[in-house]
């Protein structure tokens, strides 16, 4: 770092992107991104109606808002857009957290969490996961402290069902509960209603996984309008024309076609089984998941040899280096030729080993 770096940010370690390759792969399957690309249908009405590009885009984002409000049943007060959901989650540790209402995630999560609160000067606490990475929702009851839960959480793919979620929002009536549900469309309950009983939750989600548009970079928040104001304010204070004129016009092209994003979503499901039930049928031992992807660890292999061994093939797939996780790699489903092909090089791998 140079000289002129502020000490403020002497101990900040930043979060690592995962691998966006510059030569070919055979098949990329480490950043959890939809093998599917936006629909013709989604293609065509954005090339139809992007704002022109000499212009600002919409600063409030109406259009979309409104349309994102009339799928998931809420007004458009209700809801925050983002570029991506990371930029939401920085604006609530900025809005959220501070000495006097410090944040708590789990020991296993998303890594932006402990990134965000470092460089926003905010203190927290992890709490361990179970040994089968379950979390216990008894450990967030009457925390004193702003929640962050991504559910399913990554990179595990394990979830709670509403109902626990409930129960740590009722629990912590003076505390925010951020609800991450970046993945949620893969197969888990949504939080989304508790934002009608509750003043205290914001539930994030992204149009990266489920909607095929991870390089347009959009996000949206939906929680009470108090909140949404609350978060709104450090947007237009941090970056006000968040959103671009094409990203834009693609999301609303892919709201309007719903069925095509349900039908990804269930082909992601129907693969996830598949890639499990054969995984586990070669020896590997594989976490639940509800996710867009699984969390695995190769018999007899590091997780560092098992991605090496993959990537030698030409597949790509997410290694941690935390003690923790570092036997296991995340391995993001893809179409079912890709899975056939994931499948037949890890077994190729362990023959190899015997």
């Amino acid at each position: 770092m140079s000289r002129f770096f502020s000490t403020r940010h002497e101990g900040l370690t930043p979060y690592v992107p995962g691998e966006q390759p510059r030569t070919p792969v055979r098949i990329k399957l480490n950043t959890n991104e939809l093998p599917f690309p936006p629909s013709q249908a989604a293609l065509d009405y954005a090339a139809a109606h992007t704002r022109p590009l000499n212009l600002y885009s919409d600063p409030e984002g109406h259009e979309l808002r409104e349309a994102l409000g009339a799928l998931f049943g809420f007004s458009k007060e209700e809801i925050l857009l983002g570029n991506g959901s990371d930029e939401l989650i920085h604006f609530c540790f900025l809005a959220f957290c501070d000495d006097a209402h410090p944040a708590v995630f789990p020991n296993i999560t998303y890594g932006f969490y402990p990134v965000s609160a470092t460089l926003n000067r905010v203190p927290f606490e992890t709490i361990p996961l179970r040994e089968d990475f379950t979390l216990d929702p008894a450990d967030y009851y009457a925390c004193g402290k702003t929640v962050f839960l991504t559910n399913p959480n990554a990179p595990t793919g394990r979830a709670l069902t509403v109902a626990q979620i409930e129960e740590i929002v009722r629990r912590n009536p003076e505390n925010v509960v951020v609800v991450d549900e970046a993945y949620v469309d893969f197969g888990a309950e949504t939080a989304l209603p508790l934002v009608k009983k509750y003043d205290n939750v914001v539930v994030l989600r992204t149009f990266s996984k489920s909607r095929s548009l991870a390089g347009g970079r959009l996000g949206f928040a939906i929680g009470n309008r108090a909140l949404i104001a609350d978060l709104n304010t450090l947007r237009n204070s941090q970056n006000p024309y968040n959103v671009s004129s094409p990203t834009t016009a693609l999301a609303l092209g892919i709201l309007r076609d719903e069925a095509q994003t349900q039908k990804n979503c269930a082909a992601i499901a129907e693969n996830r089984t598949f890639t499990i039930e054969k995984l586990r049928a070669l020896g590997f031992a594989v976490v639940d998941s509800v996710a867009n992807f699984i969390f695995v660890k190769a018999p007899g292999m590091s997780g560092t040899a098992f991605q090496a061994a993959l990537r030698a093939k030409g597949i790509l797939v997410r290694h941690f280096d935390d003690p923790l996780i570092t036997d296991y790699n995340r391995v993001t489903i893809g179409t079912r030729a890709q899975m056939e092909e994931f499948l037949a090089a890890a077994a190729e791998i362990l023959e190899g080993t015997k």
